[in-house]
């Protein structure tokens, strides 16, 4: 497991997302099948995926795709390129909102398989010392 931390400025230079919609702090630790990263921008009251005056669970999903983006991204060892989820399965809310979260969100993802087409994780948002949202998600990628 590599432990050397990735901040912001290394997302914000290698994944499409930008701006505010880059939702992630830093990365904590990665390998070859496996990403944790780390954010505290879920009590930001203009966080861009904020409905009225909470942050859904949901959102958790865009979580765990942004961190499947990293790990392409130090996998392949280029920046990541455009995705888009495909498909979600298998996701339980454990919470309703992620806002009233008090600690910074750990967010976990592990590559299921791949091909030229996409890529399957499974993912696990966790805060407060308990689950929020976990799943798999597929990205296809753009061409």
């Amino acid at each position: 497991m590599n432990a050397a931390v990735l901040d912001r400025a290394w997302l914000l230079a290698n994944l499409p997302h930008q701006g505010a919609m880059n939702l992630l702090d830093r990365v904590v630790e990665w390998d070859e099948t496996t990403l944790r990263a780390a954010t505290n921008r879920h009590r930001d009251q203009d966080h861009p995926l904020r409905r009225g005056d909470e942050l859904p669970v949901a959102a958790g999903i865009e979580l765990g795709a942004q961190a499947a983006a990293a790990h392409g991204a130090l996998a392949s060892g280029q920046a990541s390129g455009a995705g888009m989820i495909a498909s979600v399965r298998g996701v339980n809310f454990h919470v309703r909102r992620l806002d009233d979260v008090a600690s910074e969100l750990d967010v976990r993802v592990e590559q299921l398989g791949s091909s030229d087409a996409g890529v399957l994780y499974a993912f696990a948002v966790r805060g407060d010392d308990r689950a929020l949202i976990d799943g798999r998600l597929t990205v296809a990628f753009q061409r």
